[in-house]
């Protein structure tokens, strides 16, 4: 089961007693808010994307979006979810699990800008019922993350005219 392939790549790091299972689903940012007690932003949800047919995984804040325009002109290339059936197989994490933790070799992880607001976030864990709470610094050093973009939208404080 892909939770224990994620606990046990937190165990070389002394840190699979972070790892949180939950009795209740965990599968939506709704749903993880609701266990963990905490804002749905907070939630560190994992898409996983295709771009130029190699699987890459982009971690955001729970209530960011995708931009597609954004995201064009990063990847040079239209956004284009990985379908149900090819998550496991591509990233090694079935979907309500999928996270950036002990994933397939050749699978590029990125963090996107929505997340820095916060000091902690919760990524899943491999399965449905699972997260871990982590810092910026330690989510992109256990992510193995090759870098920040800024690729969605929806979760920036409008800008309000003083007009």
């Amino acid at each position: 089961m892909a939770i224990e392939k994620v606990q046990e790549y937190f165990r070389r790091f002394g840190m699979e007693d972070r790892v949180r299972e939950f009795p209740v689903s965990s599968a939506t940012v709704a749903l993880a808010a609701q266990a963990l007690g905490c804002e749905p932003c907070r939630i560190a949800k994992t898409l996983s994307f295709l771009a130029e047919g190699e699987p890459i995984l982009i971690v955001a804040a729970g209530d960011a979006k995708i931009d597609n325009a954004k995201y064009r002109a990063q990847f040079g290339t239209k956004a284009r979810m990985i379908s149900p059936e090819e998550v496991e197989p591509l990233i090694g994490h079935g979907v309500g699990g999928v996270c950036p933790f002990a994933i397939r070799d050749g699978v590029r992880v990125y963090l996107d800008e929505s997340l820095r607001r916060f000091e902690t976030v919760f990524p899943a864990c491999g399965s449905s019922n699972s997260a871990i709470e982590l810092t910026m610094e330690e989510l992109e050093k256990y992510s193995a993350c090759i870098g920040w973009v800024d690729v969605c939208k929806g979760w920036r404080e409008p800008i309000i005219s003083e007009n």
